[in-house]
Parts: structure tokens; C-alpha cells; sequence
């Protein structure tokens, strides 16, 4: 167990001594109150100890930095609690979680499989010391069929591709007319997920021939699907380009815009 772990008191010295550090030198006890959820006279008195103990200094106003010993408190709890974590999500977590996989071959009760991402899901198959993620089944399973996976080990491979995004016009500024059909054809053959933000954007689809994975909740389906590993197109409504970027940009989601529409006559 990490030492600051033992005592409460300690868990939030080390909470304010971080605050400080992320904001020195004019930061307030009462936004340091509001973020770490305990009052601003309890803050004020852990601070009068941390100054104390030589990992704060203060210039006797508002104006707090955190000393050299300070710093090397800080890492080294955070180091510690690095460490911690690693050990609750590989070493505690991976023995008692199941995960679900598709079985990619006949297997057994309680044998040894290699796991890995194909096509956005996960799947279970003949071990391979290769691949760097592996388990034991739960039960044995017939190929194709779902089957637990536990005492999950490695990492497992995925590449995440930057979602492409093709803008569409609004019905009154040529809509589905000003795409280049041929342009998203070309596009969609690369990607694996396709997905439509308006009714222009769907129309374009259809001209080209194919019908999008998913429309309604296109948002949140285009994150779930780039984080499974899947090169991921989206046509989108000029107007709802913004919403689709924030929530890209929320989740960490990296994207490009791509050119669709026709060169101007």
C-alpha cells in the first residue's frame, strides 16, 4: 500500500501541495477548497504545516510555491502511486475480470488463448508468444461463439486512426449536388465505419451507392468506433461540424477534414 494511502490527512496535504504547484504563485485557499472538497479553513491550516515542514514557501500574503523539497515529495508520492495503480489494473483487476471474446476457433475450458482487436472487437485464438496479450478461457467454446476471457495479460494492439470528416453543404447552398460522388467513393473503400450527420449527408451516401453504418447518435458511435481501432468517415452537415469536433476533441479523438465537394465550375 502507498504510504499517503494510510492516513487521510496525508492524501490531502498531497492534493493541495499539487494544486499549488499547478498554479503557484497566486493561487486562492478557496478555489484550492472547491477543487479538493474541504473547506477553505482547513485548507489555510494544512497549509501552515506544509510551510512548516519545509514544502511551501509563502512570501506572507497570497502567494504560495512549492520548495525543491516539496517537489521531490510530490514525485516521489506520485511515482508511488503510479505504482500502485499498475498494480491494481494489471496485477488485481486482470485476474478478476472477465472480458468478452469471439472465439476465432474451437477452444477449451481454462486454456491458454491469444487475444486481440480484429476488426473493432475482440477476439480469442490459438496462443501465440508473439502477440503481446493473452488469457485463459472460462469455458470451452465453439468457433464464432462469445466466450470469457480472464486473467488477461500484455497489452493489446490497436492503432487508432484519425477519424476523416467530409463537410456537406445545406440543402439551400447545393446540399447533396455540390458533393463529389466519386471523391467519397474512393474515401469510403479506405475506411471500415461510415457515418451521416443530415440529410444531405445521406443523400450524398446514397448517390454513391452505399448506406451509411449509422446515422441518428452519429456522434458518440464515431468515437466508440475510432477507439475500437476502425478508420472511421463521416459526412457532416456544414452546421453540425462544430458539435461533431467538440466531441471529438473531448475524448481525446483525433481527426482530419477531408475535401468532397466539387471544383467550382
Amino acid at each position: 500500500m502507498v504510504e499517503v494511502l494510510h492516513r487521510k490527512k496525508d492524501i490531502t496535504k498531497f492534493q493541495i501541495l499539487v494544486e499549488i504547484a499547478a498554479h503557484q504563485p497566486n493561487i486562492k485557499q478557496k478555489k484550492i477548497a472547491e477543487k479538493i472538497g474541504v473547506t477553505p479553513q482547513a485548507v489555510s491550516e494544512y497549509i501552515k504545516e506544509l510551510i512548516e515542514e519545509g514544502l511551501v514557501h509563502s512570501d506572507g500574503r497570497v502567494s504560495y510555491t512549492v520548495t525543491s523539497r516539496g517537489i521531490e515529495w510530490i514525485q516521489e508520492t506520485a511515482f508511488e502511486l503510479k505504482r500502485y495503480a499498475e498494480y491494481v489494473v494489471e496485477d488485481v483487476i486482470s485476474h478478476v475480470a472477465v472480458w468478452t471474446a469471439i472465439a476465432d476457433k474451437d477452444v477449451d475450458g481454462e486454456e491458454k488463448v491469444s487475444v486481440y482487436m480484429r476488426d473493432g472487437l475482440l477476439w480469442a485464438g490459438e496462443y501465440n508468444p508473439n502477440l503481446p496479450a493473452s488469457g485463459i478461457t472460462l469455458f470451452p467454446a465453439n468457433k464464432g461463439e462469445d466466450v470469457g476471457i480472464k486473467d488477461l495479460k500484455g497489452m493489446i494492439e490497436l492503432t487508432i486512426k484519425p477519424v476523416k470528416i467530409g463537410r456537406v453543404p445545406r440543402v439551400e447552398h447545393g446540399g447533396s449536388r455540390r458533393v463529389d460522388i466519386e471523391k467519397i467513393r474512393r474515401i469510403i473503400e479506405e475506411c471500415d465505419y461510415t457515418c451521416v450527420i443530415g440529410v444531405e449527408s445521406l443523400i450524398a451516401l446514397r448517390k454513391a451507392g452505399v448506406e451509411a453504418d449509422v446515422m441518428f447518435g452519429a456522434s458518440g458511435s464515431v468515437v466508440e468506433a475510432a477507439q475500437h481501432g476502425l478508420s472511421v468517415f463521416v459526412l457532416c452537415l456544414n452546421d453540425e461540424v462544430p458539435h461533431l469536433l467538440r466531441r471529438l476533441e473531448n475524448e481525446g479523438t483525433r481527426y482530419e477534414t477531408v475535401e468532397i465537394l466539387k471544383e467550382k465550375e
